[in-house]
């Protein structure tokens, strides 16, 4: 998948987005300034929620359980409007995210968002988990032509591969993130397994939506096969609101950011060979075929004339069996080490 100028793909560069949720507390200013931090903290992208809270919510929503601890309002509807951002206030921050270098991704929240999110310019929509199995949403996002993430939390494999067969249908540019719908999410439970599980059952790129509190996960993801990590910043975990306390502060951020680079550097590139740092090694701690006893010219080599040492500059040890037969060419004395022109053919 490309995003931007970005290429999607194992042992490509990991893709970090900040998600800021609604941790800018319905303040644009407040929001422009968690950009620059995510920036300073070497994310790639930012992401924005884009909901109209009477759209989104019914009369009969209630809180999640985490919720009912971080939040003061009486209920769902209230809380959302507060953090509501209109078209201009959106504009100007992903403006301000391009501005940066970072690409800029939003989600929507209800069919009538997707206007707004193309109106706006963002390089890809995020599908939150709860819309993996909203047809009607789904749709409308894919209809924009933009690249697509697709959180799976509390998905059934069955589910994901409904979604995808969907985005497959619309000829949709799609990646998937495992994620795990708890607020924050235990560290027992965070089931990097799956990434690997969802890349080989779908066929796809997949990522992480990272909500634990573990600043090492980000790593963890990348080595289990993560292609995008997600993760929520904040500018305070003891500020009001529903995602703070759950959210990386900047110099965590930072630090979660560092490890994913780290362990990129780790993994590598795939392809089992010997590298130039290894040679010194191979070399002077391989061993090679060296004689037991004196041997004569003419005089045949047997299993029992040699034995293995180190450095490996004669002939090496995995070559015993091509050697054991051979006739020695010249005299050569117990403890030498034998090089291929010492050896010749039996008549």
């Amino acid at each position: 998948m490309i995003i931007g100028n970005r290429h999607i793909a194992p042992h490509s560069p990991v893709l970090v987005i900040a998600e800021l949720g609604v941790n800018h507390d319905g303040s644009v200013e407040r929001a422009l300034h968690l950009v620059k931090i995510a920036k300073r903290c070497g994310a790639d992208a930012v992401k924005l929620q884009v909901f109209q809270a009477n759209q989104l919510m019914h009369e009969s929503s209630q809180f999640a359980e985490y919720q009912k601890h971080t939040v003061l309002d009486s209920d769902p509807v209230a809380m959302l409007k507060r953090y509501e951002l209109d078209e201009i206030s959106l504009k100007k921050i992903v403006d301000t995210i391009h501005a940066a270098g970072m690409l800029a991704v939003a989600t929507p929240f209800s069919p009538g968002d997707v206007g707004t999110i193309d109106r706006i310019g963002v390089d890809v929509i995020k599908v939150a988990s709860p819309d993996a199995v909203n047809r009607l949403l789904l749709q409308r996002v894919a209809q924009l032509g933009r690249p697509i993430i697709v959180s799976t939390g509390a998905s059934t494999l069955d589910e994901i591969h409904m979604c995808c067969d969907w985005l497959r249908g619309w000829k949709a540019s799609f990646s998937l993130l495992h994620c795990i719908s708890s607020y924050p999410a235990p560290a027992e439970s965070t089931n990097l397994c799956w990434i690997r599980e969802l890349q080989q059952e779908c066929g796809v790129t997949v990522g992480f939506s990272d909500h634990s509190t573990e600043v090492v996960s980000g790593a963890l993801a990348v080595a289990a096969g993560a292609t995008i990590v997600e993760r929520h910043l904040t500018y305070a975990h003891n500020a009001d609101g529903p995602d703070h306390a759950a959210s990386s502060d900047p110099g965590e951020f930072s630090h979660y950011v560092r490890l994913v680079r780290q362990a990129e550097k780790m993994i590598g590139s795939p392809g089992k060979r010997v590298l130039a740092i290894e040679q010194d090694v191979r070399q002077v701690s391989r061993q090679s075929l060296v004689c037991c006893r004196d041997l004569r010219a003419g005089e045949m080599i047997g299993p029992d004339d040699l034995t293995v040492q180190r450095p490996g500059t004669g002939i090496p040890a995995a070559m015993i069996e091509n050697t054991v037969g051979k006739i020695i060419r010249r005299a050569v004395k117990a403890g030498s080490m034998l090089q291929w022109d010492m050896l010749g053919e039996a008549a």
